[in-house]
């Protein structure tokens, strides 16, 4: 989905067309699942992060389109709406110098961005939904004016027969309830991605592991809490991204119906192939593009499930050498609240997953328990309880303390990380973060119900926070 395309209209002989190489190209995929084709080298991270631009009043100003100009730089890229755009940063190992990479890539590029916006009279913000945002400004005059956006509108639009989308979010005490005629809601989330590049004899199982973290590390990094002015779930933008582009695909075993964002269906039993399997017949095609490359290339496959948003996706990728890889990107995240934090997210999720990895722990886990926790910890954070392995509920606050965070730091530690940057980052980052209780979320609620439903003057605190580049848990109110 991070290509343009050439056209937004397409005709039945388009979807045959795309179906037919679909077909093939998942043909190809499976041929290279039986013949180990895929790299075999050593784990390779990286991630994306979508950012706001704000005007000196602190609300969205739809001026993505000057400020890529501006920045001029390939790893800065559109996102949906004018509001938003997207960092990348190039793959790097699972090794010692990770930490400093990360923080370092994050920030070269972060204040080029800043400095950009900052010449144009705008701010960038990184949050997962702007406190700020209205529900008028979510229309097709802020969309951005790359084509595959509006083709993707009008698809969604289409599987639905053009029936309105309604978006329905119960909170605690609160509740919201409006009707999109567009997919322009999806654009008030904004995530961060983080990507895990494995070898296939470990692809299935961290896929499978992805999802049973899903729960604690939304709670661990829950960051919107509000939407339009509602106080929602610690992390709204899971519910409202669900409903944004909801497009009903099939109907799985137990008659649940299975949309395009989707937690999933099941765990997988052998291989990552069974996802692309069901990509091929439980999804119609969204964006029947035709490519004229090689089908080795796998140009329709990916784009294909490029179009399907699971919040733990997997990836085929292609190295310089041309070879295949096979890497799971981690949806669950937003972005923000600092730079501090995200880079912790980032290192608990690599290390949560390797300290997962010998116990299988979807054997005592089932799906549907991952499913629950997840949901529940959206909606309630670091306040939620979860199912883990003992068939028990559990605070998920002590499940992060007493075994996570912990088990991160050995497995982290095992590959040879650097003790002072694992003290840091998951020590005095993410173990006070839990410990206070203190994420995105916990600071945004209790600014407002410090200082009343000011949300401007929220937003403008939140900047300066996230400017002074210091962890959440120590921000000031």
């Amino acid at each position: 989905m991070g290509s343009e395309i050439a056209k937004t209209e397409f005709s039945e002989e388009d979807f045959r067309q795309f179906q037919q190489n679909l077909r093939k190209e998942t043909r190809i995929l499976m041929e290279w699942f039986s013949s180990d084709l895929f790299d075999k080298h050593q784990e390779m991270c990286g991630f994306e992060l979508e950012g706001w631009l704000i005007d000196q009043h602190c609300a969205p100003t739809p001026r993505n389109e000057e400020f890529l100009r501006r920045v001029s730089n390939p790893l800065v890229v559109p996102e949906l709406s004018k509001y938003n755009f997207e960092l990348n940063i190039a793959p790097h190992p699972l090794d010692r110098r990770l930490p400093v990479f990360l923080k370092n890539e994050m920030q070269k590029l972060w204040s080029i961005c800043t400095s950009n916006a900052r010449d144009m009279g705008c701010n960038t913000l990184m949050t997962g939904i702007l406190p700020t945002l209205q529900d008028w400004m979510l229309t097709l005059r802020n969309i951005s004016s790359l084509q595959r956006f509006h083709a993707l509108n009008r698809e969604i639009l289409r599987t639905r027969s053009c029936h309105p989308l309604k978006i329905h979010i119960e909170g605690t005490n609160d509740s919201l309830e409006v009707v999109h005629h567009d997919v322009m809601a999806e654009a008030a989330t904004t995530s961060l991605q983080i990507h895990f590049q494995v070898p296939v004899s470990k692809a299935a199982a961290v896929y499978n592991i992805s999802h049973v973290l899903s729960a604690p590390i939304v709670a661990l990094t829950a960051n919107s809490p509000f939407l339009f002015g509602r106080e929602l779930w610690d992390e709204t933008r899971i519910p409202l991204f669900e409903q944004a582009v909801k497009s009903p695909a099939f109907v799985d075993l137990s008659g649940r119906m299975v949309s395009r964002v989707t937690f999933g269906r099941d765990y997988v039993r052998k291989s990552l192939k069974e996802v692309f399997l069901e990509n091929l017949d439980g999804f119609p095609v969204l964006l029947p593009v035709t490519f004229d490359d090689d089908l080795s290339q796998l140009n329709h496959l990916r784009l294909h499930n490029g179009t399907i948003w699971r919040w733990n996706r997997p990836l085929i990728g292609f190295g310089e050498d041309g070879r295949p890889h096979l890497r799971i990107e981690h949806r669950v995240p937003p972005a923000g609240p600092s730079i501090p934090d995200i880079v912790a997210n980032i290192l608990f999720f690599y290390g949560a997953v390797l300290h997962l990895l010998p116990e299988v722990p979807q054997a005592a886990i089932s799906f549907e328990q991952a499913r629950a926790n997840f949901y529940a910890a959206s909606r309630f954070g670091l306040d939620s309880m979860v199912t883990w392995s003992s068939g028990n509920a559990m605070p998920v606050d002590t499940l992060l303390l007493q075994q996570l965070i912990p088990g991160a730091m050995l497995a982290l530690a095992g590959r040879g990380f650097d003790s002072h940057d694992l003290k840091y980052y998951l020590g005095d980052v993410l173990t006070k973060r839990v410990a206070t209780r203190r994420n995105g979320a916990w600071w945004q609620k209790n600014f407002i119900r410090r200082h009343g439903p000011d949300f401007r003057a929220m937003t403008q605190a939140y900047l300066e926070n996230q400017n002074r580049n210091i962890p959440v848990h120590e921000w000031s109110i």
